[in-house]
């Protein structure tokens, strides 16, 4: 990191069309040294025009990317030497055996396995039993990790990830997440992206994004306290009739499904008065607690504020 520099990464009115079609509307946004930063959002969102963007792999339409100091456009030679980038897509050599991947990728960037292998150890060491398999040949978790590994071997300052845990079972998430942790406290700024809203919470600060704009910035427990507004959780033997009951009384604000129940926000806190309404349309088994929002619930707040 260039020495006085405020911010690692810097986002300003970012643009970016395809033909007709808008992905991203003026982002703005910056990344310290050494944080963990989530780009939180739905498929089609543009996480992976802005992460391709700050990455040098694609031309901003408008707007102003630097990282470390340098401009992604006019240096993005000097920029390419001091990131590792994982794309959504696994995109190692699926030919290539596991330690064929990574001895080429060290090569690239003049480097060897040996001289950064304790940055990578404790994701190799995961790894290292299969280290002749082709990369082809191996699950998915296994791939996550191989690609990891690769981004990581010529000991970047800075990681971006483009949803890296898309398609890989709850176990291989969790152990992710453990490993870019780790990494985050050998003092490695971590850029990621991920459709889950669970892993916000695993983040520094986060961005929640929807159709190319950020509708909030800040710390999950921050976007979680400005949600500022009541809770509950319902559920009846007949969940769908629920939802339109619910949806059909004026006091009713919002009605989202999770799992089971139903979150929903009022404009009333009567409580007896709903079950009362619920039990005259004929719903059993009624169950109302009052819960505390989570990211998803704000994200669907703020998608529906309009």
């Amino acid at each position: 990191m260039v020495e006085g520099l405020e911010y690692i990464v810097k986002v300003d009115g970012l643009k970016k069309s395809y033909d007709k079609v808008e992905a991203v509307k003026g982002v703005s946004f910056t990344v310290s040294k050494g944080e963990l930063f989530g780009l939180i959002g739905p498929d089609g969102a543009g996480k992976t025009s802005i992460f391709r963007i700050i990455t040098t792999l694609m031309f901003p339409s408008e707007g102003k990317v630097t990282v470390s100091g340098s401009d992604v456009i006019k240096e993005y030679r000097k920029i390419r030497n001091n990131i590792g980038y994982m794309p959504q897509r696994f995109s190692l050599y699926q030919d290539l055996s596991v330690e064929e991947n990574l001895s080429f990728f060290a090569q690239i960037f003049g480097t060897t396995i040996e001289e950064n292998y304790d940055l990578i150890k404790d994701i190799y060491i995961q790894i290292e039993p299969f280290k002749d398999r082709l990369a082809g040949k191996l699950s998915g978790g296994m791939k996550q990790k191989l690609a990891l590994c690769c981004a990581l071997i010529h000991s970047p300052d800075i990681l971006i990830l483009d949803e890296p845990t898309t398609g890989v079972d709850a176990v291989s998430r969790k152990e992710f997440w453990e490993m870019l942790i780790r990494l985050k406290e050998k003092g490695i700024t971590i850029l990621v992206s991920t459709p889950y809203m669970d892993e916000a919470n695993l983040c520094d600060r986060v961005a929640l994004i929807q159709t190319g704009e950020i509708m909030s910035i800040d710390t999950p427990e921050k976007i979680i306290k400005s949600f500022g507004r009541k809770m509950w959780a319902l559920k009846s033997n007949n969940i769908y009739q629920l939802i339109n009951d619910l949806r059909n009384l004026d006091f009713i604000d919002t009605v989202f499904p999770f799992g089971e129940f139903l979150h929903v926000t009022s404009k009333e806190n009567d409580l007896d008065e709903l079950k009362s309404i619920l039990k005259q349309k004929n719903h059993e088994n009624v169950e109302i607690q009052e819960i505390e929002a989570n990211i998803e619930d704000c994200f669907m707040q703020l998608m529906n504020s309009d």
